[in-house]
This record gives structure tokens, C-alpha cells and sequence, in this order.
């Protein structure tokens, strides 16, 4: 077989060889660096995930095209998009395998949307639209970088941990107590501990309030505990003091 028929049968693609390449390296890049950024942070979904969901998404948006081109020749009527449509589906479920609940915060979810967000990339860089992946990809890096310094600051002024002690003699009902005035003060509760005392058990926790009237909601929730029956010893050697956040 001659390296013509050779190319005719086998390396005439359309989309060209070369462009098949530029849209993988496309796909790559974007891919690599929303994961440097993500690897960097020590975040689950790192450079090589992202790089692999990007070029994944790329190599279904390419055959999804190719399909379309072989089979309108034939007559046939196919959708180039349909593949493209699977990954942005299933991609959720490789983005929720980031998620992880930590006492009453989740974490993941800014990585878990990166990981979708690289994966529309992908399918933009699939097709061929080197613009939008490339300046989807500055937005998305923008997003992660810049955007996340605001948000720190604007969050510093906003919120604040708590530490409290609370002596009690039914440390169930002082749990369900303190559990039902989180949920009211819309506060998070973390770090809680519970040990046996002489006096009975001594329960420690850091309680964190968002909001600017988060000093009103500090008030609300210690009010709430005492105003219960089984924490009312809580209330008398109950102990809170603001600790510093660290960002």
C-alpha cells in the first residue's frame, strides 16, 4: 500500500490530522492550567484529572464531529452534539467523588465546579472553537485566583468563630440542643467534643456565624441553649470566646 492510499484510507480525517492536534493541545492546556492552580491549593482534583477530563471531553466533541461528516455522506442524519451532551452529565459524578463533608462545612464544590467547568472547555476546544476554550479558560482561572482573594476578604468582615464550653448532666439533650440553635442561627459547628467531668460531662465546640449581624445571631444562640431545660447548667459556667479565623 502506497503512502497515498495509505493517507486516503486511514489519515484523511475530518477534521484534518492537524487539527485534531491542535484541538487536543488546546484541550490540554486549559486543562492543565485550571489544574496547577487546583494542584497547587492541595485540592483532590489536581493537574493530571483535569488534564484528563479536558482531553476526554475533547476526544468525544472530535469523534461526535467525525460521526456527523462519515454518516451525512451516507444519507444519515446524526446529532455531533450528543456525545458532547454525555460529558457534561457525567462528568457530575467524577466532580461529586471531590465533595467531602467536614463536620457541618462541605468542601469540594469550588473543585468539583472546576472539574466541569474544564470538561465544557474541552468540548469547546473539541469543536474547534479555540477562542471561547481559551478565554473560558482565563475567565475560569480568574474565577479560582482573584475571585477567591475578594471573597476571603469580604467573608473576613462578615463572620466569626465562636468557642464555647457548656458544662451539663444530660449531654444528649445539650447536643440536640445546641444542634437545634445551629440550624436556627444558620451557624456552622465544628470541632465538638464531649467528655465525663465529676460534675457530670463538659462539652466544647466552635460555633462559626456569617452574615453582618452575626454578633445578633451569637446572642440568639447562647439565649437559645439557655432557654432549654437541660441546658440551663450551661448557661451559668458556659464560657465563649472569639478565636481568630484563620483564611
Amino acid at each position: 500500500m502506497s503512502f497515498t492510499e495509505f493517507w486516503e484510507q486511514y489519515l484523511n480525517l475530518s477534521p484534518g490530522v492537524i487539527a485534531i492536534c491542535l484541538r487536543l493541545s488546546c484541550a490540554m492546556f486549559v486543562g492543565a492550567l485550571i489544574g496547577m492552580e487546583r494542584e497547587y491549593t492541595h485540592r483532590p482534583a489536581g493537574l493530571r484529572t483535569h488534564i484528563l477530563v479536558a482531553l476526554g471531553a475533547c476526544v468525544v466533541s472530535i469523534t461526535g464531529e467525525m460521526i456527523f461528516t462519515h454518516y451525512s455522506a451516507l444519507g444519515s442524519t446524526s446529532d455531533p452534539a450528543r456525545l458532547s451532551a454525555q460529558v457534561i452529565t457525567g462528568v457530575g459524578f467524577l466532580g461529586a467523588g471531590t465533595i467531602m463533608k467536614e463536620g457541618a462545612s462541605v468542601k469540594g464544590l469550588t473543585t468539583a465546579a472546576s472539574v466541569w467547568a474544564v470538561a465544557c472547555l474541552g468540548i469547546a476546544a473539541g469543536f474547534g472553537y479555540y477562542f471561547l476554550a481559551l478565554a473560558g479558560m482565563l475567565f475560569t482561572f480568574i474565577t479560582l485566583t482573584f475571585l477567591e482573594t475578594i471573597q476571603r476578604k469580604l467573608l473576613r468582615n462578615h463572620s466569626s468563630d465562636v468557642k464555647y464550653t457548656v458544662c451539663t448532666m444530660d449531654v444528649s439533650a445539650t447536643l440536640a440542643a445546641v444542634n437545634a440553635a445551629s440550624k436556627a442561627q444558620n451557624a456552622q459547628v465544628s470541632d465538638l467534643v464531649s467528655f465525663r467531668t465529676d460534675n457530670g460531662w463538659e462539652v466544647t465546640f466552635c460555633a462559626r456565624f456569617t452574615g453582618h449581624r452575626n454578633l445578633a445571631y451569637q446572642e440568639k444562640f447562647l439565649a437559645a441553649l439557655a432557654s432549654d431545660d437541660s441546658t440551663k447548667i450551661a448557661q451559668k459556667c458556659s464560657d465563649h470566646e472569639k478565636v481568630k479565623h484563620k483564611f
